[in-house]
């Protein structure tokens, strides 16, 4: 029987945040609609203010969860998890139309609500939404009169059935017999992320006060370093860091004068005289200042008024000589900042010049390069803070918000974000996990168990091993197979170029020029390894060609699990130039990669361990992390290692495939996930 299920559920509002999720104390499951594919419907009651529990329903649906051989749901992880954690069991089948739709939007991002899938493919969306206005006035589902809440319900059931039988339909017309498998296997890592996100990290709570207290003095600390700094830049002159504006006239010493002329004038492929000429036109140098104390209101930024008969006025005005600062700045005529240069119009913003991150970065290489130790330190500075900011923020806070009572945080890991397919995350996003022991949020995530350990498995150069395959490389291949090392032989070439670069360092530029990358804008030696990348892997360059051609002449791009990513307004510019060319290059090696072999290994791993007490608990792009109990380590890495030699055929039994380069996870293990050691 195939059976269409949907859950309604309680919502805690917690620090700020919604909580949907069977985990806090306060959420309840309300009701469970089914509707069978003979059109026998059932809706359950749980848990109302109005209605009695239905005797025997748990009984109810576990019978016909036991009789279905496919579940049907419209995000099928949320509903999955609820099940579970209520006591039901159900490990069959999985069709999530959702995510079925996702797929088959071809990487055009489109909202993907019930409702709005439904109005895609004209279905039956007449129904009285008047939950919302429940909702805004604090009702949660178990206060909603029970009737409207059974018929909205129903409404869902019906409208996911009928969405269902338009997506098999598509799915049957579907040549491509890899895709179907595609679909199929994106289903089943659907219930194995929700399983992953059942269980749980655990958390060390008090390591993670001792980061947050290390960020918050090191956050503090630069902040007094950098505004020495800036006054020694800039002067008197008040400057907010936060602020990009603000921050490229430090950086460019230029301020843009009319932003509207600005954003018509620029254009990111124009040639660099034109963009000289904007630059000289539409901006004004940034001086240093010095203020001096505004005699119109001395120095307190606030002027009272006199009546007719002398007495002054309750209220003091502001100074408009000075806009009640209490100063006036005067021009030293001395050039603030640190006087760089952008160097193409692909640098330009719409308030300036980029502080992007990437760019941050280029400058840095490139004052590390001319000796500008002061321009280094600054850059460094900036870069270090606004990461410290983020990681406070979106990490150490957002751990201590959704870990629950049981100090666990529950991954949640969603497969419809990105274009490519590719997991991110959320609550926080744990794809953007800082790396290194210089950021060590890390180390507050450890084994459940007292003695266990954390494991992560970690895919070697999988893109660049991908793009490999992809492109039939006869030199990628070659290092692949031989273990050469690609990011130390990147290192020598900058370093020969008269950069010296380390091994660390280097692995920023070794994989780029794979999506997209050029050496337009770097320094003069990561440019020349840009340009030795393209000569080196000739038969990289010419697959990225015949993609272009595929794109202009098909206005798609397929990769070999079947995803078609549609690109329907490729063209070529006046110039030549191929536009979306970086995705058109990136998307079938991201795709296929992360959004494909990633998984596919997931769920090999998760069903090997099927059997053990430990278990799979994140996956981070491309690695899986494995909480280990003290027992079964040994096993644990043998499961690893039964991956690595399962994976060609697993690839070649999904989709036909045979790859010819060799894939390696490499396992690292510890007492938490950042001081891990490699598994000799």
């Amino acid at each position: 029987m195939k059976l269409v299920l949907d859950v309604e559920n309680t919502v805690t509002h917690r620090d700020g945040k919604m909580h949907l999720d069977p985990f806090e104390p306060t959420n309840s499951l309300t009701m469970i609609g089914m509707l069978s594919d003979t059109g026998v419907e059932r809706i359950v009651t749980f848990d109302h203010a109005e209605a009695e529990a239905d005797d025997f329903g748990h009984t109810v649906v576990q019978e016909w969860l036991d009789k279905a051989t496919v579940l049907i749901m419209h995000n099928a992880s949320h509903d999955l998890l609820w099940l579970w954690e209520s006591g039901f069991e159900y490990d069959g089948a999985v069709f999530d139309t959702m995510l079925v739709e996702y797929v088959l939007q071809r990487g055009q991002k489109q909202p993907l609500s019930l409702e709005a899938c439904a109005e895609r493919y004209e279905l039956d969306t007449k129904k009285q939404d008047t939950l919302k206005e429940y909702f805004k006035k604090g009702y949660t589902t178990r206060d909603i009169p029970h009737a409207e809440l059974s018929e909205y319900l129903s409404h869902d059931l019906h409208a996911t059935q009928q969405l269902a039988n338009r997506l098999w339909y598509r799915l049957n017309t579907v040549e491509d017999a890899k895709l179907q498998n595609t679909v199929n296997l994106t289903n089943e890592v659907a219930v194995c992320l929700s399983r992953i996100y059942q269980r749980g990290f655990a958390v060390d709570t008090r390591m993670l006060e001792a980061v947050r207290q290390e960020f918050i003095e090191e956050k503090s600390s630069l902040i007094n370093a950098l505004q020495n700094k800036v006054r020694f830049l800039m002067g008197d002159t008040p400057i907010n860091l936060n602020s990009p504006e603000q921050l490229s006239w430090i950086i460019y010493s230029r301020q843009v004068m009319d932003k509207t002329y600005w954003a018509s004038a620029i254009d990111p492929y124009m040639d660099d005289a034109d963009f000289r000429s904007i630059v000289a036109s539409g901006t004004k140098r940034v001086y240093k200042t010095r203020a001096e104390q505004c005699t119109e209101c001395d120095g307190t930024g606030q002027v009272r008024k006199v009546k007719k008969d002398g007495t002054p006025f309750a209220r003091p005005n502001g100074c408009k000589a000075c806009n009640s600062l209490g100063y006036n700045l005067v021009n030293l005529h001395e050039i603030a900042g640190l006087k760089f240069k952008p160097p193409s119009a692909k640098w330009a913003s719409a308030n300036g010049f980029s502080t992007s991150k990437t760019n941050l970065s280029l400058l840095e290489a490139s004052a590390k390069s001319k000796g500008m130790d002061y321009a280094v330190k600054f850059l460094s500075d900036v870069r270090r803070l606004s990461a410290v900011d983020t990681y406070l923020s979106s990490f150490v806070d957002g751990i201590s918000t959704y870990t629950k009572q049981d100090n666990k945080l529950h991954v949640r890991l969603l497969q419809h974000r990105t274009s490519t397919g590719r997991f991110s995350g959320a609550d926080p996003n744990m794809q953007n996990m800082p790396r290194g022991g210089t950021f060590p949020v890390k180390k507050v995530f450890v084994s459940r168990w007292e003695g266990g350990k954390v494991l992560e498995a970690d895919f070697a150069q999988l893109e660049f091993r991908t793009a490999a395959y992809l492109s039939q490389d006869g030199v990628a291949i070659e290092e692949v197979k031989t273990g050469f090392d690609v990011h130390g032989y990147t290192s020598k070439v900058i370093s020969d170029a008269g950069q010296n670069t380390s091994r660390q360092d280097a692995k920023a530029h070794t994989f780029a020029p794979l999506y997209g990358a050029t050496g337009y804008g770097r320094t003069k030696a990561e440019a020349a390894y840009y340009e030795h990348f393209t000569e080196k892997y000739k038969g990289v360059r010419l697959w990225h060609t015949r993609l272009a051609k595929e794109a202009l002449n098909t206005r798609k791009i397929t990769t070999p699990s079947g995803r078609e990513f549609s690109f329907p307004d490729v063209q070529r510019n006046a110039r030549g130039r191929v536009s979306h060319f970086t995705q058109i290059k990136n998307y079938p090696v991201q795709s296929f990669a992360t959004a494909d072999i990633v998984p596919l290994a997931l769920l090999h791993i998760d069903k090997l361990l099927s059997t053990f007490k430990s278990c799979v608990v994140n996956s981070v792009h491309d690695s899986i992390v494995i909480d280990v109990h003290p027992d079964e380590e040994k096993g644990v890495i043998e499961v690893i290692n039964k991956t690595n030699k399962d994976l060609p055929d697993l690839i070649k039994l999904r989709w036909g495939i045979d790859f010819n380069v060799p894939l390696l996870l490499e396992s690292k293990i510890g007492n938490n996930w950042l001081d891990t050691k490699d598994v000799s």
